[in-house]
């Protein structure tokens, strides 16, 4: 019922519905007459109808194997490998941090403080990560975040075979997953759901997004199989020293994102289609330019020779 309420003020969701006056409605609501911005509700909303009206006709007769043809089978790869990068990068440790913490050798007063405190970091990082993906690219903030997270792990499993009934040490691994559980909430964390959402091309969004979502539940029951006996006493009985396992998955996941993840930020669909197809590799993304409204039948290679010497413009310059 919540939900239902709250929908009348979503003007996407009028807009599919055929609600273009409530539409209308909903997005004024959202705006200011003192803007000073030139800005009219009715053109918008229409273009939301005609939007919304080619999205359906160019999925109409798509099957979830497009999404494994030609160039989409890259994009697929992209959406769903982002996605499990958060259930193997360690993340899984998260929801299982009062054990974490206990088998360091924290009390169960502290292990319970640090466990609310993580929450607090989670949505720092989080709140910071709004600001962070205006300025730095998507890629950077990926790799930069799995390197980080792997030099932490490294360092909690290695302490886990210190002595756990060193106050320090105990601290010390408390400490670390909250900065760890910072870092991801700062990164990979809410990063991965632009990228999800950025690669896939418009006429196989939704199955492409459904597949990475569905690769990455089954992570989350592999994980939550896995977890449990590496810290479990009465199992492997591994306590921080997972971390180690964890820092290794981090490691892999890293060398794909450098192989293999390009660069969105400042690029339209329309260019992220034509660098597809030119098969551009990930490390060339942000520099390449591209026309995204290349002639038909022109070849990667016309292309590439015709845009080899032309400089990519700033937005600002764009605009000009």
């Amino acid at each position: 019922m919540f939900v239902g309420r709250l929908a009348k003020f979503n003007k996407r969701w009028l807009v599919r519905h055929g609600r273009l006056e409530d539409a209308e409605k909903a997005l004024l609501r959202l705006t200011s007459k003192n803007s000073g911005v030139d800005f009219n509700a009715h053109d918008q909303v229409m273009m939301m109808k005609d939007t919304n009206e080619l999205e359906i006709k160019m999925s109409t007769g798509t099957q979830y194997w497009d999404c494994f043809r030609g160039t989409d089978r890259r994009r697929t790869e992209i959406a769903s490998i982002v996605w499990l990068a958060q259930a193997f990068s360690g993340a899984a440790l998260i929801g299982f941090a009062v054990q974490v913490y206990q088998r360091a050798g924290l009390d169960d007063s502290a292990a319970f403080s640090l466990n609310i405190a993580q929450s607090g970091m989670g949505a720092a990082g989080t709140l910071l990560s709004w600001f962070l993906m205006q300025y730095v690219g998507r890629r950077t903030i990926y790799l930069y975040g799995l390197g980080t997270m792997f030099v932490i792990l490294s360092i909690i499993g290695a302490l886990g075979f210190a002595d756990s009934e060193s106050v320090g040490v105990s601290w010390g691994v408390g400490s670390l997953l909250m900065v760890f559980i910072f870092v991801y909430d700062l990164t990979i964390g809410p990063v991965c759901y632009c990228l999800v959402a950025e690669f896939p091309c418009t006429r196989l969004k939704i199955k492409t997004v459904v597949l990475a979502r569905n690769f990455f539940n089954i992570a989350t029951i592999v994980n939550n199989a896995i977890v449990p006996p590496m810290l479990g006493v009465h199992a492997w009985n591994w306590g921080p020293k997972s971390g180690l396992f964890w820092a290794g998955s981090c490691a892999l996941l890293w060398t794909w994102s450098y192989f293999r993840l390009p660069e969105p930020k400042g690029r339209t669909y329309g260019e992220l289609d034509r660098l597809f197809e030119l098969g551009i590799s990930a490390r060339k993304f942000a520099t390449t330019v591209v026309d995204e409204y290349a002639e038909h039948g022109e070849t990667p290679e016309v292309e590439m020779d015709r845009l080899s010497a032309k400089p990519r413009l700033s937005h600002d310059e764009e605009k000009l």
